[in-house]
């Protein structure tokens, strides 16, 4: 699976002939650049313009399958569950759906725009994240210490921080002792690569 950053909260994973994304940004977005890539499958947990922009992420034929809320679902050899959460981001109090996913023999934890430290209950089973996805940059969503106090609660083997500024990225590190870590263009990992870390934050670059 290969992991790419493209502003806001949009993470693009694609493995074989499978892409899906995570918080397409929308033209609307005053904030982000549009999503500008095909998907097969399109994640909205949070309905504003900088992550629902699933329009964004058709190319041509190719339109994605759009998950957009809580629930369980299986499209293409994914097995994925909705949870409803909440959120103030941007100053709008609504539901923001947490989506734990299974893709290319990894769990992917994709917290969106979670405003919520108390996380529901079925989350909390469910088994440690491969892959914490999480936002940090406050705003309604979580803070750089409230990201980190659940990524640890989660015992996520990899983090990747999304809603972030330089700011809010610096506190980040510093809140999980990774000050020295720098930003890469892209993450590739295999379930062999996952095994036997804890907590480890990756930045990808948008």
């Amino acid at each position: 699976m290969i992991l790419t950053f493209h502003e806001g909260a949009c993470i693009r994973a694609a493995a074989g002939d499978t892409t899906v994304v995570f918080g397409p940004v929308s033209k609307q977005s005053k904030n982000f650049k549009p999503t500008n890539f095909g998907a097969d499958v399109a994640f909205i947990s949070f309905n504003h313009p900088d992550m629902n922009g699933a329009e964004e992420a058709a190319r041509g034929e190719r339109q994605p399958f759009i998950i957009s809320g809580p629930g369980e679902y299986e499209v293409k050899d994914m097995t994925i569950a909705g949870f409803a959460s909440g959120s103030k981001y941007g100053n709008d109090p609504r539901i923001n759906t947490i989506y734990y996913a299974h893709f290319d023999g990894m769990s992917i934890l994709y917290l969106g725009a979670l405003g919520d430290l108390d996380l529901p209950g079925d989350v909390l089973e469910m088994d440690s994240p491969d892959v914490l996805i999480v936002p940090i940059g406050g705003n309604g969503a979580l803070t750089p210490a409230e990201a980190q106090k659940l990524a640890v609660k989660l015992e996520a083997k990899i983090i990747i921080p999304i809603l972030y500024d330089d700011k809010s990225l610096k506190r980040f590190l510093k809140e999980a002792g990774e000050e020295g870590t720098k930003p890469v263009d892209k993450l590739t990992i295999k379930p062999r690569d996952v095994a036997g870390k804890e907590n480890e934050v990756v930045v990808l670059s948008s």
